[in-house]
């Protein structure tokens, strides 16, 4: 069986989507993280990919690290 991840634009396709899957006995899941926190996530994943990182030196304290 195949799993599909929809992405609805609005509040009405994803109440028809709901219609639809509670029509068809299809169970639902919902991601229990808020979606601005996965896009950050994403997002730094991103940039570490891309080189866009900082490599803190364990033997410095913090402050030493950010100067």
């Amino acid at each position: 069986m195949e799993t599909l991840i929809m992405h609805p634009k609005n509040e009405e396709q994803l109440s028809a989507l709901k219609a639809i899957a509670k029509a068809w006995k299809i169970n639902v899941e919902t991601s229990p993280y808020n979606p601005d926190f996965v896009t950050q996530i994403k997002e730094s994943t991103k940039q570490v990919k891309e080189g866009k990182f900082t490599t803190l030196d364990p033997t410095k304290s913090i402050w030493e690290n950010l100067k």
